[in-house]
Parts: structure tokens; sequence; C-alpha cells
């Protein structure tokens, strides 16, 4: 595989000798070559040069030798050492837990404003990744999955890569909604054989209108991804035989003339549907994308959209913000640096904001619909939907906000949470004797900005107050965990801890947490994560019963010396990668890796564990089979009776349209249940089969 890689790398790209022998040494059989050549397809697509190739590839090296990687860093070119130290930013933006998600989603903007090319090859990992994505998934998986739907789909929407969009949104939605998917996928009037043949009659058509015109076009032809279909047909709350871009074609013509041209004649000889003819030439959506849409009647009596635009259009819906260096087009200030702009303060305050808050403010301020408002002046301001009075009032200045105490809309006076629409005219009313702004505000505004400059507004005015009230929250939290702390003790860890958030004093640390920028939870996680090195016993508030031998043959922590037990939710094996927890008086519980209750048990209690061989133990296992017809059950029962494993319990439910069988087995290790898995997959009428959680 390793010279699959190094030949694609060699078609795609011109190399030196330098850079040939580079190469060779950090393209290594422990990277994941597969999603390696991915990457370097998608590289070749975006017609990136190499130093792109070479900082990637030497990312991909540090990830597996490290050391090895950071000694070869000084044979880059200074270009390329800037690239890949771009990378490494992006090192974990799978990260699952709620501020670690948020803190990688900020690290992907600092990318964006950094390279964009950085951005684009971690989607197509995250595309990779995606793609080999199997159900059932477990929850780890699961969080993944919705965070490309909610964040990363509509980023590749906003930054116009309709590549990534359009492949992220089909992929989450086969994975997050499979029923709806295979319902969409086996319905008669998503058949692509019929489809194709309809298209293939209105091609040639419009390949006729092109000759008439004498125009040199070119004409695509697609079917509706079935997640845009499922979108629209929730959205709307209509069937499948009211959507009406189910078939689509797309002509690609020199120039706008051209456009219209053509439109013309396809109305000419088709009937339109008037309420769907849209110009998005003239009119372009927020992103840049520009077309002339129509929906037609065609032959089959069903409708069919027709897209017209410009190869110059076509190559920036496809390509968004790459398209100028990949076609080598002069870039001048755009809309795409007023997204860049918009990234950067997104950027610029995000520290104000608690990592939860971020993410949800992002999703508004950023993917959200806009509207666009003005000043009586005429400046043009884009604001999310719902956006009201303060958030104008923040967007044209930090003091204009802070004094704001009305505002007129369209020369009216209202209320400074009245929410602004589209085309809107207003006019901030300000006091100079007015205390600042209510924290009632942050319940009625959309924006980052403005929820960013009151944080930051209480912050410096409320010093003292949002000290106390932060010690306070504190010390409940401590309460809340059962940890008794002196106070000289909770001083030396909350300076170390400090520090870490990169603040001089604990009472800078307090003010955070009273002003609502910094979470409690983080704080107390790192205190009890020092505190439990030096005051384990006092923290579990338990002995631990000693014994000569774990008869279990596991191994707490490096000792096998531990009263254990398993956990019931989850029932782990040897084999099993697995955890434990330290219970209250009830020794440590042994719960698998994946288990779904750990998110709910305390973090400082779990402990590291592992299997030590021991052949003599048995170990009870739950396997879920899933049928559509009742009269697999006989087969399945037999099945189960015939295995060489001790049958300890069988039963079965009816859900919805399925049976769901649950089949209790006494067993060895986890290879004795994947034999039985097997085995149960190949029972006539069975359609999947899993291990209970």
């Amino acid at each position: 595989m390793k010279q699959e890689v190094i030949d694609n790398i060699k078609k795609n790209f011109k190399l030196s000798l330098h850079e040939n022998k580079l190469i060779n040494q950090i393209v290594v059989e422990e990277i994941d070559l597969l999603r390696l050549n991915h990457v370097i397809d998608v590289m070749a697509e975006y017609h990136m040069q190499n130093e792109v190739l070479m900082a990637y590839l030497l990312f991909q090296f540090y990830k597996v030798r490290e050391e090895e990687a950071t000694a070869l860093v000084k044979e880059l070119t200074s270009s390329q050492q800037k690239l890949y130290e771009t990378f490494k930013l992006l090192r974990n933006v799978n990260t699952i837990s709620k501020s670690g998600e948020a803190e990688d989603i900020k690290r992907m903007f600092v990318a964006i404003c950094q390279d964009m090319r950085v951005v684009i090859i971690k989607f197509a990992t995250i595309d990779y990744d995606l793609d080999k994505i199997t159900l059932p998934m477990n929850d780890e998986t699961k969080k993944f999955v919705k965070m490309v739907a909610e964040i990363f789909s509509p980023l590749a929407e906003s930054l116009g890569l309709s590549r990534f969009k359009s492949s992220f949104e089909e992929n989450t939605f086969k994975l997050l909604e499979p029923k709806a998917y295979n319902e969409l996928k086996d319905n008669a009037l998503m058949k692509t054989d019929d489809n194709m043949r309809q298209m293939q009659i209105v091609e040639r058509k419009l390949q006729k209108i092109l000759a008439e015109l004498g125009v040199e076009g070119e004409i695509q032809k697609r079917q509706k991804h079935f997640y845009s279909v499922y979108k629209k047909i929730k959205m709307k709350n209509i069937t499948l035989g009211k959507v009406y871009d189910l078939l689509a074609m797309r002509v690609l013509v020199p120039t706008v003339e051209d456009c219209y041209s053509v439109l013309g004649k396809i109305h000419a000889i088709y009937r339109p549907i008037p309420e769907r003819v849209k110009d998005y030439i003239a009119s372009p959506k927020p992103n840049g994308y520009q077309s002339l849409h129509t929906t037609i009647i065609a032959d089959n009596n069903r409708p069919l959209e027709i897209q017209i635009r410009t190869f110059q259009m076509h190559r920036h819906a496809e390509y968004g913000i790459a398209a100028h260096w990949i076609y080598k087009e002069r870039r001048k200030s755009n809309k795409f640096d007023a997204k860049f702009a918009r990234f950067k303060e997104i950027l610029e305050h995000s520290d104000e904001l608690p990592p939860e808050e971020f993410l949800e403010t992002l999703k508004s301020d950023l993917y959200g619909e806009s509207i666009f408002v003005q000043t009586p002046k005429g400046k043009v301001l884009e604001l999310p939907v719902h956006s009201t009075i303060i958030d104008f009032a923040y967007a044209i200045h930090s003091e204009i906000g802070n004094k704001c105490v009305g505002g007129k809309i369209n020369g009216k006076l209202f209320p400074i949470v009245t929410e602004l629409k589209n085309g809107d005219t207003v006019e901030i009313i300000t006091n100079q004797n007015s205390k600042g702004p209510s924290r009632d505000w942050l319940k009625h505004i959309k924006t980052s900005s403005a929820r960013s400059k009151i944080r930051a507004f209480f912050k410096s005015e409320f010093k003292e107050e949002n000290t106390r009230i932060g010690k306070n929250i504190f010390e409940q939290a401590l309460k809340s965990k059962n940890l008794v702390v002196s106070k000289a003790e909770k001083e030396k860890y909350l300076s170390d801890i400090a520090s870490s958030f990169m603040m001089e004093t604990p009472e800078m640390l307090f003010a955070e947490i009273g002003g609502g920028t910094l979470s409690v939870t983080s704080v107390i996680g790192r205190f009890v994560n020092l505190y439990v090195k030096e005051k384990a016993k006092t923290v579990t508030e338990e002995k631990v019963i000693e014994v000569k031998k774990n008869k279990d043959g596991v191994l707490i922590d490096g000792d096998s010396g531990l009263l254990i037990r398993y956990a019931g939710c989850c029932s782990p094996v040897m084999g099993d990668e697995i955890v434990g927890y330290i219970s209250r008086g009830r020794g440590v519980t042994i719960h698998r890796m994946e288990c779904p209750n750990l998110k709910y048990l305390e973090k400082e209690r779990l402990i590291s564990a592992k299997w030590e061989q021991n052949a003599g133990s048995k170990f009870l296992a739950v396997i879920k089979v899933v049928s559509s017809s009742e009269k697999a059950g006989d087969y399945i029962n037999n099945v189960a009776r015939n295995l060489k494993l001790n049958l300890k319990g069988f039963s079965y439910k009816k859900v919805k349209d399925e049976i769901v069988f649950d089949i209790a087995l006494e067993v060895g290790d986890k290879s004795e249940i994947d034999s039985a898995i097997r085995t149960f997959e190949s029972v006539k009428g069975v359609e999947k089969v899993f291990r209970s959680e």
C-alpha cells in the first residue's frame, strides 16, 4: 500500500529530489494509508501545491512517530513549516466532550483564518471517516456524527464548499436517521433508472436549444440527494410527490446573457411552474451562490428542475472560497472577505463565552439565516434572524450598546428587545447616564458579538461581585462532591489551576466563574485530579478489601489485589476494553469502555483496568437478535440451544414492526460472543445482531 500512495503522489505532483527523498522517509505503514490516499486525491482535485502536500505528510508522520517528525521539521521550507503548525491545530477536531468540542471548533476557525487549504484537507479526512462508519454506532461515534451534522456541514455550506456539504449531509442522514433514509431509498419516485430515462429526453432538447443559440455549453443531470429531499419534506410538511426538484439538470454556458437566452428557450417548449422560477444571478444567496432556477413539467408530467449558470458561477458553487486559487482567478475584496472577517469576529469574542454558549451562539450567528438592516445614514449590517435592537446597537459599537435605552424602527419608537425584520432602518437611542446593560438582555440577543460585549461589561464593572459569587459556586461544587479540604490545601491547588488557565490568582479564577465565562465543572475536574493523587482514600470514602489474588483476573491500576464486581448494565467479558469505577463501599465496578452509563458517573472515580490472562473465568453476555418475522423465533431458539455455550436466558418482544430477541449466554471471552453473533447472522429472517448495552 505504501508504494501505491507514493505512486499516487508522483502522478499528481511534480517533486524535487529532496521532496522525493523526504516522502520515502515519512510515508510509513503506521499511517492510515487508505485515508491518506483519499486526501491526496482531494489535494489534486483542489489543485494544491507541493507545500501543502509536504506539510500534511509530515503532520501524518508526526501522529505516529512524534520525535522523528519533530527532527525532520527543519527539512521543510518556512512556508511548509507554517502549514505544518496549522495542521497540528486541528489534530483532535473530533473530540466529543462539550468543552473539548468548543475548543476544537475554535481551532478550526483559527485555521480557516490562517489558511483555507488546511480546512479543506480536514474536511476530506472527516468525509473519509464518515463514509467508513456503519450501524449500530457507539456513543462516541454518534457524537462525532452529530457534530459533523450540526457544525461542519453548515460550515462547508457557509464557505460555499458544496462537494463536502452534500457528502456530509448524505452520510450523517444515513447514520442518524436510517429508517427515514431507507424509506426514501425504496420509494418508487426515487428509482434511478426511470428518472434517468426522463432526464435523457430533456437533455436532448436542451442540446438542441444550445445548438440553435450557437452556444458552447455543457449539460449535467442528477437526482436530488436523499437528505435534501428529507429536509424539504420535513420543513414544508409535504409528501414526496410535492418535491418539485427531485430531478435536476444543469446547463453551463459562457456568459450571463447566455443564461437568460437559454431560460427563455426552455420556457418556450416546456411549461414552467411560476413560483419555482428563481433568479439567484440578480440576487445571489448569502454564500455567494449564483444561478437561474426553473422547474418545468417534463414529458412524463412530473416536475423537473433546471439550473442555468455560467462556468465561472459553477466553479464558485462547487469550490466556494477555494475557486480563486484553483482556477487562478483575480480575487478582489468581496463577500468572501466579509465572511472571513465574520469568522475572525466570532473568534475574538469566543473567550468571553462558556463553551456550550459559544457553540449555540455560533450556530445561530454564523449558520442561521440572515437579515439586512441599516442605519439612518444608509450603512447596511447583516445580522442573524431574530436579532433585536440590542444586537444592532452592539454591532455599531460597544459603548452605544452599553448606553442604549431604546430604538426607532422605520421612524417609530420600540422597546430594545424588539426583533428586527429584513430591510428595517434602525436608529439607536442612548443615554449617557445609563448604568449599562441588564443581565436580562442576554435572553434577548442572537449575536456572539453582543453577548461577549455584555459579559465583558459585567466582568469589568462587577469584578468584586463576580469573585464573591464565583467563590460561592466553587464551594458549593466542592460540597456536592463530598470533598472536605483545608484552606491551605485549597489555596495550593487553586493556584496551580489558575496558572493552567493562564490566570495569575485564584481570585481571577473565581471572577471568571462568577461572570459565567468559565465552567465550574472544568475547574472542579482539575481540582479533583490534583487532590486525588495525594488523598485518594479521602475521595473514595471507603476501604477497598484486599485479597491474595483476584480470581476474576482483572488488574486495577496494575494491582490484582482489589475486590471487583462486573456492571450489569454492560456485562463486560474477557477481551473487552474495560475501565474501573470506585464505588462507595462496594469495591471497584468493571464497565466496558463503550458503556453508555459511564457518562453519568463521576469522572474522578474512574480508574484504569485491564484483563489478566485467566482462562477459568466465566461471564454473562446478552446478544440482541432483530427480525421482522415472528416465524424466525423457532429457528433462533434452536440455534441458541445448539450453541456450544450455556444458555442462561431467552426472551423476545415486539418493537414496532420488528421482533427483538434477548439471548443471555455464559461465555469465556469476547471471541465466543463474536462467534455466536456470526452464527445468528446466518439464520434466515434475521436482519441484525448485536451485543446488548
